[in-house]
């Protein structure tokens, strides 16, 4: 499927510089990413950031929603994570990419905070992450996410890098189809330090509304130890889909974390 911009002309019918460029990968997402689109302008000011939507081929109306709520582009490309981020990164005109998952909420002042870390030299690094419910044993998923190590990393928790460091990595791979997160963080990794910013991205916890705890984490440590042995991305996938319900883009399944 061919990549191409809606029609989303600012002031003047020109794109205004920002500092910071939000990109994100969606898919079926109606009724959510209106709400997180109205969050980040009311907690960011117009200069600052601007909002660009890839979506990999919802039909429930999400791309007119995100263009509705004030995305700056919204772009309709083949399904797959890693493949929505990497357009919407070659449309981005800032100096710092922040990928956001549409079912996240980063903190109120996550536009100075990125910002103010990479201008102390950071080049790449996420939020910790915690859950929209109370259930204790999310917490203990929160917990971890303070933590240094690859295993506690997920794109739940959002990621910001410079424009710079991105192109140099080549961006995310996109051929995976899963555990494309997990891929480019270890990249980052080998090249600067992958700096966890203390304040908190608020995500979703709709994936246990149909999976026991027990199983999504048996899941997570399951593909996690797949992709150290080399398995295939169709060996995961299958892995996946196999021990979770949950919604599918057609590209294979959502996030194997969280």
């Amino acid at each position: 499927m061919p990549m191409h911009p809606m029609d989303m002309p600012h002031a003047g019918g020109s794109r205004r510089q920002a500092s910071l460029s939000i990109i994100i990968p969606t898919y079926q997402e109606a009724g959510q990413i209106g709400r997180l689109i109205a969050y980040l302008h009311n907690h960011s000011l117009v200069e600052q950031v601007e909002i660009i939507v890839a979506d990999g081929g919802s039909i429930d109306g999400t791309p007119q929603e995100a263009q509705q709520a004030g995305a700056d582009i919204v772009l309709h490309t083949a399904p797959g994570r890693a493949v929505q981020m990497n357009a919407g990164a070659r449309q981005a005109i800032a100096p710092v990419l922040y990928f956001l998952h549409a079912d996240s909420f980063p903190p109120e002042s996550f536009a100075e905070s990125i910002l103010q870390a990479v201008a102390r030299g950071s080049q790449a690094g996420c939020f910790r992450m915690r859950f929209d419910s109370g259930k204790w044993l999310l917490k203990i998923n929160q917990f971890f996410t303070r933590l240094p190590f690859l295993f506690c990393r997920g794109g739940d928790q959002s990621l910001f890098i410079t424009r710079q460091l991105f192109d140099r990595l080549g961006g995310f791979r996109e051929e995976l189809r899963i555990m494309e997160d997990f891929d480019f963080i270890q990249r980052i990794r080998q090249h600067t330090h992958f700096h966890i910013l203390p304040q908190y991205v608020t995500t979703s916890a709709r994936k246990y509304a149909h999976n026991a705890w027990w199983r999504v984490q048996y899941a997570n440590f399951t593909i996690i130890r797949m992709w150290r042995k080399g398995a295939s991305q169709d060996e995961m996938v299958a892995t996946y889909q196999r021990l979770l319900h949950y919604r599918r883009p057609p590209a294979g399944p959502p996030k194997a974390r969280g």
